[in-house]
Parts: structure tokens; C-alpha cells; sequence
């Protein structure tokens, strides 16, 4: 008699011990679910996000730009190619939703920084800085208890959805996870672990360089000169509880915020005309670390699928835009 169970375990096994010893995946035939996960597990994960707080308008705008480039630039840049056959990129352009729309409400509202949330009891003051949220060295400095503060924490780490969503999420995929970019303005700064002006990431050197020479490359764009450094050594005061300090607190070994234009002219009013060149400096910034980041992993020149001869233009699989809302992915 015909054992379904056994054939079926006998011809997963046979794809997947051909999978992890060929390393070739065929776009040009149909595939089992059993070798669709493998090959998605093969890759290694790029998290990009924007817009945590409300204000800072050029993040989001990046975010949506970073997009665009990789959609369009993908079947003319063979470096590109090969990095996102390699490579799941999330993309998530506002993590800060309910505090986006409030900045656009009236001209009123236009700085307003913090999400929305309820106000505390015997408060008035809606928010929290989601920035000051996050699980790593939560409620020590540069954070305020005062619930009517720009920088209040919240009651607890993770205690906002918005944040506890990219902890969860994120979370879930650190084993994969190499680079952690989070895009902010202003000021002009790579920031990098850690808050704390006594503990540095294992990796600090390395993301100090890392660092620097996306900022060079940024500055050939178009004249801006980006910091590199930690928050204490170059701001007056250190962003403790953020989500670049948790990322690699976990154990992503690569995690950057970048502040964006200006260093101080417009500040979070940043005229329109300069939209597109503050994304292309940053945009050649973000990719300047995460060819670093896709370099030292794969170390090789050439495709993972090197037996591929097309390779299918719409590449959605491999940027998947993640969108929060009261921490729900959609």
C-alpha cells in the first residue's frame, strides 16, 4: 500500500539535503513549500526604518526614496542584484503612525515628536517618545518621567506598542539580522552604540570605520559633512533606551541611526527642495554600510544562485515594506 506520510517525508528530505548542498535555487520551476522556506532562510535580514518620531518628516520621505532606488536600480546594478539575492530587506517608512498624521494636522502640530498615546491619570499631556522606549538601559539618562516632556519614556520598556512591535519583530529574526538602520533628523550624525559613555559595542571599532566611510562617501554627494560617533561623545546628551542601543544590545553586530539634514538652519523644517538631495547623500550612506555588512558575511563576487540566468525584476520578496499601526504588522 502507498505510505503518503513516508513518500512525503522521504521527498522533503531528498530537497532539502539538495538544497543546503547546491546552494542553487531554479526561478523557472515549481517549488514545494519545504524548498521555498529553505531558501528564505538562507537569506540574511537588512532593517531599515523611519518616522519613529513624528516630526522629523525627511525619515519618512527617506524611507519611501530607499524604496524607489532599490526597485529601480535593481536589474541595471549587478552589485544590487547580487546583494538581494543574498539579502531580505524590511522597510518599515513610518513606525510612528499615529504621530505622523498628528504632525500634519494644522501648522500648530507640525513639531509635535512623541506618538499618541493616552494621557496618564490626572494628565493631560498625550505621548511617548518611542525613541526612549526601548529595552536598553531604559529610564537612566537623556529621558524624562514627566509624561509632558518631549523625552518621556513611558511607564516601562516596551510599554508602547509601536516600540514592543520592532522588539517582537525584530526580535523574532536576530539570529538572521545583520544591520539595524534607523533614520532620523536633524543634525548631521551617524550614531552608533552605545549610549552609555561607559560601555562600548565589542564591534566598536569596526562600526566606527564602517561609519566613517559611509559619511565620506555621503559627502561627495552633495558637500554635507556627517559625525560619526556614539551620542555622548558628540551629543550633550546621550539617547539612552533608543532602538540602535537595543539592536545590537541583542546582538545585531551592525546598527546605525542616522540623524539627517540639517545641522541646524531648518532643523525638522526642512524645505522641500532639499528632500531629494538629503535622501541621495543618505541614500549612498545606507549602502555604503550594508555592502560592508553583505561583503564580510557572503565575502564572495558572485551570485548565490550563480546557476539563475534571469532573475525575476519585481523583487518585492526580497523588500518587504512593514507597516505599524498600534504595533500591528499589515
Amino acid at each position: 500500500m502507498f505510505d503518503q506520510e513516508e513518500s512525503c517525508g522521504s521527498n522533503i528530505h531528498f530537497f532539502v539535503e539538495a538544497l543546503q548542498t547546491t546552494q542553487i535555487y531554479y526561478y523557472t520551476k515549481y517549488h514545494p513549500m519545504d524548498e521555498v522556506r529553505v531558501y528564505l532562510e538562507e537569506k540574511k535580514v537588512i532593517w531599515v526604518d523611519c518616522g519613529i518620531h513624528a516630526r522629523e518628516w525627511i525619515a519618512h520621505a527617506f524611507c519611501q526614496w530607499f524604496v524607489k532606488e532599490i526597485v529601480h536600480l535593481y536589474s541595471t546594478n549587478k552589485k544590487l542584484e547580487q546583494m538581494l539575492q543574498n539579502l531580505d530587506v524590511y522597510v518599515t517608512p513610518v513606525v510612528n503612525v499615529d504621530g505622523y498624521m498628528f504632525s500634519w494636522a494644522n501648522t500648530s502640530t507640525r513639531l509635535w515628536r512623541k506618538s499618541c498615546s493616552t494621557p496618564l491619570p490626572g494628565s493631560s499631556c498625550y505621548g511617548i517618545d518611542l525613541n526612549r522606549n526601548f529595552n536598553a538601559n531604559w529610564g537612566m539618562v537623556g529621558v524624562s518621567f514627566d509624561s509632558c516632556a518631549n523625552t518621556y519614556c513611558g511607564k516601562s520598556a516596551g510599554s508602547e506598542p509601536e516600540a514592543k512591535a520592532v522588539m517582537d519583530f525584530v526580535g523574532k529574526m536576530v539570529n538572521k539580522t545583520l544591520c539595524f538602520l534607523t533614520i532620523h533628523s536633524a543634525g548631521q550624525l551617524l550614531l552608533l552604540p552605545y549610549a552609555h559613555p561607559e560601555i562600548s559595542a565589542p564591534n566598536y571599532d569596526e562600526l566606527v570605520s564602517v561609519g566613517e566611510a559611509a559619511a565620506a562617501k555621503m559627502e561627495k554627494a552633495h558637500g554635507m559633512g556627517y559625525t560619526v560617533g556614539t551620542s555622548p561623545q558628540i551629543l550633550s546628551s546621550p539617547q539612552y533606551s533608543s532602538s540602535c542601543d537595543w539592536a545590537r544590545l541583542i546582538g545585531i553586530p551592525f546598527s546605525y541611526t542616522f540623524e539627517l539634514r540639517d545641522k541646524g538652519e531648518f532643523k525638522h523644517l526642512l524645505p522641500e527642495d532639499q528632500i531629494q538631495p538629503a535622501c541621495e547623500e543618505a541614500y549612498i550612506g545606507a549602502l555604503s554600510i550594508i555592502t560592508h555588512v553583505h561583503d564580510k558575511t557572503f565575502n564572495s563576487g558572485t551570485l548565490l544562485n550563480a546557476a539563475v540566468s534571469g532573475v525575476a525584476k519585481m523583487i518585492w520578496s526580497s523588500i518587504t515594506t512593514v507597516f505599524l499601526t498600534h504595533g500591528v504588522f499589515v
